[in-house]
């Protein structure tokens, strides 16, 4: 779990460009992914004026942070005035982005956070190495995170990259197959004794 309402959005607190390496972190782990509302469209925290407080944290203790608003504001559906959430006032006000990043809007995107949500929830379905496989080997090298995964005779590695950097990493084999990119323009075969990494950009490849 990376994100609940109690904490600060993910895309809020580290970016996002790594919200989309966190998705991919958080979808290629064993056990039960659990994925708070807005995330997988990359909503970020709502200000909220002191007459919106609704968290009792904040209007007990006002002006020490405290408050949880912030994150709990409601669903991003669509680009009209209540979002899609409502045809009255919702409890929370909305995010001033809401009609460029909502569900609709990123349904119609290949490459949108929603879309990268889908793709890695297909994987994991598709990939049993990635729902009840065995961890093998975690390694962080630099900013670069790597680990493997292993079921029935099939490999998986996970590589990501926590920087804005570029970053190179060796490669066991001499060709892997790329099964997913962060960014979603990567599906192929790729040879050579190197793996290329962008900035911001994780990667699920299996054994060519």
């Amino acid at each position: 779990m990376l994100g609940n309402h109690d904490r600060s959005r993910v895309a809020s607190r580290i970016g996002a460009a790594q919200a989309r390496v966190a998705a991919m972190l958080l979808l290629t782990l064993r056990g039960t992914p659990t994925i708070y509302q807005g995330e997988e469209i990359g909503m970020q925290d709502v200000p909220i004026p002191t007459q919106a407080v609704r968290d009792p944290w904040e209007r007990n203790v006002p002006g020490l942070g405290l408050g949880r608003d912030p994150e709990r504001t409601p669903m991003q559906w669509d680009a009209s005035e209540g979002a899609g959430f409502t045809d009255g006032d919702p409890w929370l006000p909305l995010s001033g982005d809401h009609a460029v990043l909502n569900v609709t809007r990123q349904r119609g995107e290949a490459r949108s956070m929603l879309a990268l949500y889908r793709a890695l929830l297909a994987l994991r379905r598709a990939e049993p190495a990635l729902s009840v496989g065995v961890h093998v080997k975690a390694e962080a090298i630099g900013a670069v995170l790597t680990y493997r995964r292993f079921h029935a005779e099939r490999w998986i590695t996970v590589a990501l990259n926590f920087s804005d950097l570029p970053q190179t990493l060796k490669n066991g084999a001499a060709a892997h197959d790329v099964l997913i990119s962060t960014h979603l323009d990567r599906v192929a075969r790729e040879s050579g004794a190197t793996v290329q990494l962008r900035p911001n950009e994780g990667i699920v490849m299996a054994a060519a």
